[in-house]
This record gives C-alpha cells, structure tokens and sequence, in this order.
C-alpha cells in the first residue's frame, strides 16, 4: 500500500489540495483535521472546555466517528450526523487545536488512521502525519506558506461564504493557532526529517497542485 502524509499550518490548503491530489491519484483522502475538529464540535456542544484533558477523556466512549465519500466529496459524521460543514466554523478550528493537545483525544483517533492506512492506498493530511501516525509514509510533505500569505486566503475563503472579516483578526488568530499547535505536548507540528519542505506562499492554487502532484510523483515513480 502506499500512503501519502502531508503536514502543515493551518491554512496552508492542505485539505483543498490533498483532496484534488486524491482524486487525481485515485487514494483515499483521509482528513484527520476534520476528526479532530469533530471531537472539538462534541466537546463545544457539551460546555466542556477543548483544553480540559479529564473532561474532553471522559466524553470519548460518547463519540462515534465516521468518513464517507459522497459524489467525490468526503463527509464526516458525528454519532450519525454530517458534520462537514459545521466542523469548518472557526470556533471549532480553535477547540480542534486544544483537544488535538489530549494524549487520549490522540490514542482514540490513532489506531482507525493506521487502519486505514494498512488496508488501502491513503492520502492523509494533518499536523503529525509524517512524525506519529504514519512515521512510514511511503511519501511526506511539509506544506506551508508564510502567516500572512494564509491570512489573505482565509480572508478571500471567508468573504466568498458571506462571513466578512477583518485581516488583522485573521492573522492573529492564525499566527496564535500556529503557536499552539507547535508548542503543544502531545505531537506537537513540525516537519519529519525526511519530508520534502514545500512552500507555496508565491504559488496559486494550480501551481501548488502540480508542484505536489509532482513531488508525489517522484517519490513512488
């Protein structure tokens, strides 16, 4: 089986490209931020705070999770509900970062992102791929652009959804977001040794595919 890991900062198009790049290379995408960010939702709807190890553990055997592929476009449900685009909400990306920091939350999601991976050629994206979940991914990339490069997409993303916003809130929720999923305990961001570092701050959205599909490419032959 070959398995592609992709990491990288939030905002960085990571799911938008990993998707296409599936699609095109005929794997299986596997968002894992989208499961963290659907344990995030549950803990959000239950009052607890996504920080609170003790309290985010014990609603775990509460959560069944479950990825779905619908006409090219994967969906996620939580204990029956599709969640896809609730989960997107930015207060949800932030309780995302703060329950991915719970060694539990981790170990919960883990073993069904290996399973996937041993059963069926998988593209999967996320902030510890290369380095945790998939430490021998046939191919690693660590995706990244600078800070204010993302803030100008989220920004443009944001406005095209009706949910105007204002640049400077933008960037500094994503500088504090890369600071928190870098600092954090529990497998924290960082690029693997062995990934190939791609930077797309310059690049379009066509330019980052191709350099990536490209990059794949190479690796497998």
């Amino acid at each position: 089986m070959i398995s592609v890991a992709i990491d990288g900062p939030s905002g960085a198009g990571k799911s938008t490209l990993a998707k296409r790049l599936a699609k095109e290379l005929g794997y299986i995408y596997v968002d894992t931020g989208a499961m963290f960010r659907a344990v995030g939702l549950f803990a959000l709807r239950a009052g607890k705070n996504p920080k609170d190890a003790a309290a985010v553990a014990a609603l775990l055997p509460q959560i069944t999770l479950r990825l779905e592929s619908i006409e090219g476009a994967q969906h996620i449900y939580l204990n029956g509900e599709d969640v896809s685009e609730t989960i997107r909400r930015e207060e949800v990306g932030m309780a995302a970062s703060g329950v991915a920091t719970i060694p539990a939350v981790r170990a919960f999601l883990l073993e069904s992102q290996r399973a996937m991976a041993k059963s069926q050629n998988v593209l999967m994206d996320g902030r510890d791929i290369g380095t945790v979940v998939l430490p021998d991914a046939t191919v690693k990339i660590f995706l990244t652009a600078s800070p204010e490069a993302r803030a100008e997409r989220r920004l443009k993303e944001l406005c095209q959804k009706g949910q105007p916003a204002a640049y400077e809130t933008v960037l500094a929720d994503i500088r504090r977001r890369d600071d928190q999923d870098m600092h954090r305990a529990a497998a924290p961001l960082k690029q693997a040794p062995d990934a190939v570092l791609v930077d797309t701050s310059k690049l379009d959205f066509d330019e980052s595919f191709a350099l990536l599909k490209k990059t794949i490419c190479d690796k497998i032959g």
